[in-house]
């Protein structure tokens, strides 16, 4: 399975928010666990996802990131977050 095959975009799930395909859980969920310092087995442990899963949120929130169809909301969320990562 592709990576983005994972992602699934619905309107009538959590408002059309890109989740992992069979989950409630939003990209936007694994990619801020990230950011707070979870590591990758924690996620997995608490959301009930795989590697793979977690890798294609990655995969997917990247793909968006080049194409520049991100909101302002996500740029302040990396900026504010930044200083939590050195």
């Amino acid at each position: 399975m592709h990576r983005n095959d994972r992602i699934q975009i619905d309107p009538d799930v959590c408002h059309g928010k890109p989740m992992i395909r069979g989950t409630r859980v939003p990209v936007s969920v694994i990619i801020g666990s990230l950011a707070a310092g979870m590591d990758r087995a924690e996620i997995e442990a608490e959301y009930d996802l795989t590697v793979d899963d977690i890798q294609a949120a990655l995969q997917f929130a990247n793909e968006r990131m080049m194409q520049g169809s991100f909101r302002a909301r996500c740029l302040l969320t990396v900026i504010l977050a930044e200083p939590l990562l050195r």
